[in-house]
């Protein structure tokens, strides 16, 4: 089931409906049989994975505070994450480490291995997985009590706003929500607009937005072999946005179900395309991962409480390691690998930097060169999200190439630019909405205040006015229908 269907539509009311009139003390209860049946509306068969997860991490969880040496505790670590990475290897890297090894293989001329499996990829494996996994170093460095409660804690890992796309919540925050469930008061209808603002506001960047880019974008990456300068360019620009406003989208939807119901998910998004730098743009950009490799990776390696050539060491093998969180394939490594050596070079030259900044007089406290930063940081992003979206690592570096190699200034003025799905009307659909995304974003990077509190914050007929008119642009000029086969969120495949 996914955000932007009919069956959703329908199964949120019913949801919110029954948890705010049943005894507050089964809400957790209810929650937990909507969330199973939200994931399992997509296949009932992978319900045991998450079941699995579940029961392996609560176990845990109860044994680490349970155990009275740090040795055993550790143990106990190893074996969770050793039982729940398994799983996710096997369902997610088996068939990317079979590949690799076959071609070492053929190098060395010795007979491939066949592959005696062929599972899909489970929705939301690793998001799942990665909360999970946080909950049970949580309790290994007391920053969280074990969970009593089966139930509840079952709800913590598939609580269904965010089971399949996150935001990843840390336990401290959400675990806290669910065990006050039962002394809530939900009827707030402040919450509830707000709630309700941020879906409709996730809906428009989805369908309006990031589902009529998609048909630009592919169509760009599809024909490669025809690409030149300026449609690459207007391909790496437009999965920029395409991916924004999809995961986004999700996020916002994502936070604005769980306000309705009375949970505060941690933001995701923070006006990325607004960072001043590669190490600000991870500050802004899917914040619950960042923030958890951060905690959980990055820091226990040493973080940057060590030398310069081991904090670089550090970032490396994060980012590489995230690159790999995203898919089973090297061009999400690369992907992961760019913003690393992004970073390392941003560190390295910051001194020389501002040295020259100095020397030149030029003033740093001013619009003109924060904007300059905020362009020259999208703009190798925006380089960095062709390795993303490409099929390949082989065709990115074709793509690179082509927009490299093939000068073609002419689609400026000619009528080149609508062949890739969308002719001069949907075009500039896209354009207005992207340009109402950007005044949403400089709101929100002036005020720090996301599309919900905004509006909250405005005069009653103000607001309805602007729901009112998001859905009427969303029902007029989204992106749906029976034939419309673009409505998954691309962060489901991670």
């Amino acid at each position: 089931m996914v955000f932007n269907s009919t069956q959703f539509l329908i199964f949120f009311p019913i949801v919110v409906l029954v948890y705010l009139i049943i005894p507050k003390r089964v809400r957790y209860i209810w929650l937990l049989a909507a969330s199973y049946y939200f994931y399992m509306c997509w296949n009932k068969k992978y319900i045991v994975l998450i079941l699995f997860s579940t029961i392996v991490t609560y176990a845990a969880g109860l044994l680490i505070e349970k155990a009275e040496s740090v040795k055993v505790k550790k143990w106990i670590i190893a074996g969770g994450f050793t039982l729940n990475l398994g799983v996710l290897f096997f369902f997610k890297y088996f068939d990317f480490a079979l590949l690799n090894l076959n071609r070492v293989l053929s190098i060395l001329h010795i007979e491939a291995v066949d592959d005696p499996f062929n599972f899909l990829l489970p929705v939301g494996i690793s998001f799942y997985t990665f909360q999970a996994l946080g909950y049970m170093i949580d309790v290994y460095r007391g920053d969280c009590k074990a969970i009593r409660n089966p139930f509840k804690y079952a709800l913590f890992v598939s609580f269904f706003p965010q089971l399949v796309a996150g935001p990843i919540e840390r336990s401290k925050n959400l675990i806290s929500q669910i065990e006050s469930m039962d002394t809530k008061f939900l009827m707030s209808f402040d919450r509830i607009t707000k709630g309700f603002a941020m879906m409709v506001w996730g809906m428009f960047m989805k369908m309006v937005i990031a589902d009529r880019a998609a048909i630009f974008v592919d169509n760009i990456f599809e024909y490669t072999y025809a690409l030149g300068t300026f449609d690459g360019i207007a391909g790496a620009l437009g999965f920029a946005v395409q991916i924004y406003c999809d995961f986004g989208g999700y996020s916002a939807i994502a936070l604005g179900a769980a306000a309705i119901m009375g949970f505060d998910l941690m933001e995701n998004f923070n006006t990325p395309y607004f960072a001043t730098g590669i190490a600000d743009f991870w500050r802004r950009w899917h914040i619950s991962l960042s923030t958890w490799f951060r905690d959980y990776l990055y820091i226990p390696l040493g973080g940057n409480r060590c030398s310069k050539l081991k904090k670089y060491r550090n970032v490396m093998i994060t980012f590489l390691v995230s690159g790999l969180w995203h898919g089973a394939a090297w061009n999400y490594v690369v992907w992961g690998g760019l913003h690393g050596f992004y970073q390392i070079v941003e560190d390295l030259i910051s001194p020389v930097k501002e040295k020259a900044e100095k020397a030149l007089r030029i003033k740093t406290d001013n619009f003109s060169y924060k904007f300059g930063n905020i362009l020259v940081t999208f703009a190798f992003t925006c380089f960095a999200w062709i390795f993303f979206r490409a099929p390949s690592f082989s065709e990115a570096l074709h793509y690179i190439k082509r927009m490299f190699t093939n000068y073609n200034p002419w689609i400026l003025f000619n009528d080149d630019i609508f062949r890739f799905g969308l002719d001069i009307k949907e075009m500039s659909i896209l354009i207005a909405a992207v340009a109402l995304l950007l005044i949403a974003d400089i709101i929100r990077y002036v005020k720090g205040l996301n599309p919900g509190e905004f509006l909250y914050k405005q005069n009653l007929w103000f607001r309805w006015a602007v729901l009112i008119i998001l859905v009427v642009v969303i029902l007029v000029y989204g992106e749906y229908g029976i034939d419309f086969d673009s409505n998954s969120f691309i962060y489901f495949d991670f």
